[in-house]
């Protein structure tokens, strides 16, 4: 029986290049619940030219992605397929989301601690040598960077801020 992250690699491998035909990029793939209840396949995407992404674009992602893995069959047990846009405080998943999103406030996990501390709340100051870099103000008004390196993130996600909101109603504007 493949495991859940070989399933899931398998799975990107048969829709990522119809994903992108169709003008959209991969965020993420996630598959969740199964003991108690039929598993869900999480399908995160967006549009390649970072503009909004809305309930009729999911459906027609939904039912290409349904299609292919109908004929594919990449999961051993029957599953719901879940196709969603990121949101604006969206997942870093990516080295290229840490470079995009240089300037934005973000949550970051590590797996191992760095100076003491796992969690990180900062601006991102992008990416070098795939070291992760974020500037953390601490409770007395310092500022500390940190380098972490992308290999040891679990979880990194934007923080919801005014700045965040306000860059993407500007870009839905252009």
């Amino acid at each position: 029986m493949a495991t859940a992250n070989h399933q899931l690699g398998e799975v990107e491998r048969l829709i990522a290049p119809s994903v992108e035909a169709m003008g959209f990029r991969l965020v993420q793939l996630s598959m969740s619940g199964g003991e108690q209840s039929q598993p869900t396949l999480q399908v995160m995407a967006e549009p390649l030219d970072d503009g909004d992404m809305n309930v009729n674009q999911c459906a027609e992602l939904s039912r290409a992605i349904s299609a292919i893995l109908d004929v594919e069959d990449p999961v051993s047990t029957a599953y719901l397929l879940e196709v969603s846009s990121p949101g604006v405080d969206r997942p870093l998943i990516r080295p290229e989301d840490f470079q995009r999103y240089t300037g934005f406030q973000a949550r970051i996990e590590a797996e191992t601690p760095i100076d003491g501390r796992r969690r990180f709340i900062g601006r991102l100051q992008g990416l070098n040598d795939d070291l992760v870099n974020i500037a953390v103000t601490d409770s007395d008004d310092s500022v500390k960077e940190f380098a972490i390196p992308l290999d040891t993130i679990l979880r990194a996600k934007l923080v919801l801020t005014d700045e965040l909101i306000r860059d993407t109603l500007k870009k839905r504007k252009n």
